[in-house]
């Protein structure tokens, strides 16, 4: 005998406390003098511990042409409900000379980047 399954919409995707990674993703990130540095390309999961590891901005370029993708730590990441985005204690000139990839040019996820952009950032690792 088969049953009908439904699926229940889904109710809320953010809460007091909780955000959708679809929510996060395209969402501005501001310096530390409350303008805007870039956005939120894409957040980036540690598989084995879950801890959010990065945020990646994307910055520059025009219509997806030309933009610089910057692994940020998360931890530098501060939720500024005033301005609407994610406040980082970073200036433009800082995140201009960080760690940064494009379209045409990947980056390697290992661990050795890992550490440089965590030192770049002056940050503990997550890991």
């Amino acid at each position: 005998m088969a049953t009908a399954t439904t699926s229940k919409p889904l109710q809320s995707d953010e809460t007091g406390t909780l955000i959708g990674s679809d929510k996060v993703e395209g969402t501005p990130v501001y310096g530390i003098d409350e303008k805007k540095i870039g956005r939120i390309e894409r957040v980036m999961l540690d598989k084995i511990s879950g801890k959010v590891a990065y945020a990646v901005l994307s910055f520059g370029g025009f219509m997806g042409m030309g933009e610089d993708y910057y692994p940020v730590p998360w931890a530098t990441m501060k939720y500024d409900t005033r301005l609407g985005g994610y406040r980082a204690n970073l200036t433009k000139e800082q995140l201009d000379k960080a760690p940064k990839y494009t379209k045409s040019t990947s980056w390697n996820w290992s661990r050795e980047n890992d550490q440089r952009v965590y030192d770049y950032y002056q940050t503990p690792p997550y890991w």
